[in-house]
């Protein structure tokens, strides 16, 4: 049996995203956890152990920004690399964005080649 493959979360409400990014996500290998709202992206966070999270930042019940606040304020999961995946791409919402914690920024519409980039800059060497 191979290695398992790396767990990425990925929080987000819209179907077609959720579509689209865990479609190819998982052709490069990744194994993609959903989460549709901040609140279930912690539990899920708690539950999965992923390696990297991508946080939409307007998400309902909880939002992005407070769910990662919520991340980074814990033992247990600061470590986590949080990458938000955001339509919001003024300077002003990348600042809130790395105000809440995250710890990097990334705008829709993705680009798979840039976002694949930045995953794995926050994995181990070899990790995929």
């Amino acid at each position: 049996m191979g290695a398992p493959m790396t767990k990425i979360l990925y929080v987000e409400d819209n179907d077609d995203n959720i579509y689209m990014i865990t479609r190819r996500l998982s052709r490069y290998g990744f194994e993609v956890i959903v989460a549709k709202n901040g609140e279930e992206g912690l539990a899920k966070v708690r539950s999965e152990d992923p390696a990297v999270i991508l946080m939409d930042l307007d998400l309902p019940v909880l939002d992005g920004w407070e769910a990662t606040r919520r991340l980074k304020a814990s033992d247990e999961t600061r470590h986590i690399p949080v990458i938000a995946v955001s339509a919001y791409a003024m300077i002003s919402d990348r600042k809130r964005a790395f105000d809440a914690g995250c710890d990097d920024f990334f705008s829709k519409p993705v680009d798979l080649k840039g976002l694949l980039e930045r995953i794995e800059s926050f994995l181990p060497e070899g990790k995929v």
